[in-house]
């Protein structure tokens, strides 16, 4: 009896156990499995670099420029869930080592700055208030605590687990934690296995990830792009232990894989994607309102992400008087009840596409590089990749088949873009100005789509019919520049 009561205890440990610290697996575990099906969560950057007019700092900007005259971190979580996300990921400490809130370890941080709140606390507070989850950003990397220069580099793992622990004691639950900036050391000397022990011991069931995960080959940091992750057991964690995958801010492929080798041993790893609410891509925000991403596109990446088990978190930065913008708020607002999201319903998802992989041709190529720039490239599930035309006028072709019924297409245009001095920040111009789409029924070819106005940073067409056709076709007839297209997607809307 007692043997069977010891196999019992063990066997309920390995189970806690399982949903707790990644092991080797063809399934997500537990702590997995919960990121999954919280699926989208609004990211937050805020911080000194939000009064700096930067993305990046060096630990150089006064903790006296940190001054918001308004500060609500209220408002944001209350925007958070208006918009319908399921968790806030707050972005705790940046590069510059400046902290949101009263850390024993350093003095740049907000209990030094002008304004004293504790922002960690209001919004793991608001996150409560409002029924969130609560999720936080570290970066690994710290241009301002000496410690960070030591030759021995445990002396600044005991400080960053010294701050760990007090996020993770003093703010309660914390289900995700999100660390950035591993470039700038080895991976041995950031002792992950050390660090990941402490989460898990402080915070069970906090799912941790790295930025820039996995490496083409084991023990070489040559990083392989979310395109690239369509085969299982073929790539290899750089961070590890992790519990899923980050590729800030590339977009994974449709048909991303999940199984990932470290030392022999295959492990299940989700993806989470990073979006910016700003057209511009900028993550703080700036003395300047920027234009947000257009509703269709927002909606488009919303549905590409938060697919094939994967994970979103959209940043909507709070501006310098410490609230959230109205006009970013009732985007992406907007954006939910587009959706039609609900903390109970499942995350809604985009139809069936019936382009995909499909035969596709075109007039040009450029450089005649098929391998790189074919029509294949825009039907391929790969935002990295794309056709590209030798001439501004052309056509792209792509077959269907014609038992398949579809009634919208959604097309991701390359465009042109122009880096601001912050190096983040850029402006995107679209090449494409004018275009038809037609269908080829019964042998001839009919018209269904036309447009005299520039693509846009994603065009979605929704038709009031279901079509069947044999082939579609692409044909741009005015463009700045040779037409490139990342994905041309036919789909079947339901």
């Amino acid at each position: 009896m007692k043997s069977i009561l010891l196999f019992i205890t063990f066997l309920f440990i390995a189970r806690c156990g399982y949903g707790q610290k990644i092991v080797p697996s063809n399934q997500p575990n537990q702590t997995q499995q919960k990121m999954v099906e919280r699926g989208y969560g609004m990211f937050i950057h805020f911080g000194i670099n939000t009064f700096g007019e930067t993305e990046w700092s060096d630990g150089s900007i006064p903790v006296g420029k940190y001054n918001p005259t308004n500060l609500d971190c209220d408002q944001w979580v209350r925007v958070a869930r208006d918009a319908g996300f399921r968790y806030v990921l707050l972005t705790t400490k940046h590069h510059e080592g400046f902290c949101l809130w009263d850390s024993k370890y350093t003095d740049y941080d907000v209990a030094s700055s002008p304004v004293k709140t504790d922002v960690v606390a209001e919004v793991s507070k608001a996150c409560k208030k409002y029924g969130l989850e609560f999720a936080i950003y570290y970066s690994l990397w710290d241009r301002k605590d000496p410690s960070y220069k030591e030759k021995d580099p445990e002396k600044y793992i005991d400080y960053m687990c010294n701050q760990l622990t007090e996020l993770l004691t003093d703010y309660g639950p914390v289900c995700e934690l999100w660390f950035d900036g591993g470039w700038d050391r080895k991976e041995k000397d950031w002792n992950l296995p050390r660090v990941y022990d402490l989460v898990k011991k402080l915070q069970p069931h906090c799912a941790v990830g790295v930025n820039h995960t996995i490496v083409l080959k084991e023990n070489e940091r040559k990083f392989a792009l979310p395109d690239s992750m369509i085969v299982d057991n073929k790539y290899f964690f750089q961070y590890f232990p992790s519990d899923f995958r980050l590729w800030d801010p590339k977009v994974a492929h449709k048909s991303d894989k999940k199984q990932y080798l470290h030392k022999g041993k295959s492990y299940y790893v989700p993806f989470e994607h990073t979006i910016c609410i700003s057209k511009y891509w900028s993550w703080f925000g700036k003395r300047v309102p920027q234009p947000t991403r257009d509703l269709d596109e927002l909606e488009e990446l919303f549905y590409w992400c938060t697919d094939n088990g994967n994970t979103l978190v959209m940043n909507i930065p709070p501006d310098q008087t410490g609230r959230i913008r109205e006009h970013e708020a009732n985007a992406i607002i907007n954006l939910g009840h587009r959706l039609g999201l609900s903390l109970n319903k499942p995350l809604p998802t985009n139809g069936r596409f019936i382009s995909m992989n499909a035969p596709a041709y075109t007039t040009s190529v450029y450089e005649n590089d098929e391998d790189k720039y074919g029509a294949s490239m825009a039907v391929d599930g790969g935002m990295q990749t794309r056709w590209a035309a030798a001439d501004t006028l052309a056509t792209l072709t792509i077959e269907l088949d014609e038992k398949k019924s579809f009634n919208k297409i959604s097309i991701f245009e390359y465009q042109d873009e122009q880096y601001a001095s912050d190096g983040f920040s850029n402006i995107r111009t679209n090449r494409i100005q004018e275009y038809n789409i037609s269908i080829l029924q019964d042998g001839e070819w009919k018209m269904i789509y036309t447009d005299n106005e520039s693509m846009g940073d994603c065009k979605v067409i929704r038709f009031p019919q279901s079509y069947h056709a044999a082939k579609i076709r692409l044909e741009i007839t005015k463009a700045i520049a040779p037409p490139s297209i990342k994905e041309f997607n036919v789909i079947d809307f339901e």
